[in-house]
């Protein structure tokens, strides 16, 4: 996630500094440049105010498309604060001192191009409201969060990433009502949060769910039904018990890595023939039966070809009950394995 993030900032960087800005705009934007930020010449839409120790967002020139304030002791977001950058489409307001209280209603209303809007490390105790409904990334990691209010995601359907991790959100927080809205999200991210079970009503399009340092000790059989695309599932650092875990559960066609680190599993769980990494490590498993855990029956084994077969290339047992050697019908088994750790 950190290089999808490093990429797509050098991208938005890329189209800043390439376009051709006309002149009377870059002149009016260096001459509007607020005396607390610094406006290069050479990225004429960036405006950066970051580690400047401000407690309030000066006036930002209209033309601002990234707009960069982390690092301050910013504790408002007045309505009026941002009403001449219409045209914003990022803005970085991480490690301040902004809390729920502290959002006034129309904040955001005016920005209308905002893309990616980033909140972490504040004393939000609840998603701010109304947000920009073209958004596509929310990041509002390690604040208080214990509410999401029905609603407030209604219509969002280009926001693709919500990251809340690090939070206090309980199982009711966490509802069908709660997320309606977000009918093209792909990334979710609620780890370190107080969830004791797995959160319901997900929308239909997630793809990758973080669900590591919770509580959470069982899955329900049929949970996965309504989640077709999961493709990256992590479920570290939690509870799960060989019996929270269904026969057929993680029975899921485009499931590719599954991270099961950190419980209390004394078996390998069964998985499907797509997945290839499996996390394992620091559970309580004693031994490993290539024949129980083989996705596909020995007597189907001689006529599958590589590709076909079962495509586990990484297998993690490190910090069990596991004492090498890996048994040998494991690797008739996975003839794609490349790495394990034990």
């Amino acid at each position: 996630m950190e290089l999808f993030l490093v990429f797509s900032t050098l991208l938005f960087v890329s189209s800043v500094s390439s376009q051709d800005v006309p002149y009377e705009v870059s002149l009016a934007q260096l001459q509007a440049c607020p005396k607390e930020c610094r406006c290069p010449p050479s990225l004429p839409h960036a405006v950066y105010c970051d580690n400047r120790g401000l407690k309030r967002i000066p006036i930002i020139p209209p033309h601002t498309w990234y707009l960069y304030l982390q690092n301050n002791l910013i504790e408002v977001l007045p309505e009026q604060a941002l009403r001449n950058a219409t045209e914003l489409r990022w803005l970085n307001l991480n490690r301040n001192k902004i809390t729920s209280e502290g959002v006034e209603e129309g904040a955001m209303k005016a920005m209308s191009s905002l893309l990616h809007l980033y909140m972490e490390d504040n004393q939000l105790t609840s998603v701010p409201a109304p947000l920009p409904a073209g958004l596509e990334q929310l990041r509002l990691s390690r604040n208080r969060i214990s509410k999401i209010p029905p609603g407030v995601f209604s219509g969002m359907d280009h926001l693709s990433l919500l990251d809340l991790q690090s939070n206090k959100l309980e199982d009711e927080s966490v509802t069908e009502q709660s997320l309606k809205g977000l009918s093209g999200l792909v990334q979710l991210n609620l780890a370190k949060n107080n969830l004791r079970n797995m959160p319901g009503g997900l929308p239909v399009t997630t793809t990758q769910l973080f669900l590591d340092n919770n509580a959470i000790e069982k899955i329900p059989a049929d949970y996965f039904k309504g989640l077709p695309n999961v493709a990256f599932l992590r479920l570290n650092y939690n509870k799960l018990i060989d019996g929270g875990l269904p026969k057929n559960v993680f029975n899921l066609s485009n499931i590719l890595d599954l991270q099961l680190a950190h419980n209390q599993l004394t078996e390998v769980p069964q998985f499907p023939t797509s997945l290839e990494h499996l996390h394992l490590n620091n559970n309580k498993i004693k031994s490993v039966n290539g024949t129980d855990i083989c996705p596909v029956p020995a007597s189907e084994l001689d006529g599958i070809f590589d590709e076909s077969g079962p495509r586990l290339r990484y297998l993690r047992l490190d910090g069990n009950e596991i004492k090498p050697p890996i048994p040998r019908d494991v690797m008739v088994c996975f003839r794609l394995l490349r790495s394990i750790v034990i």
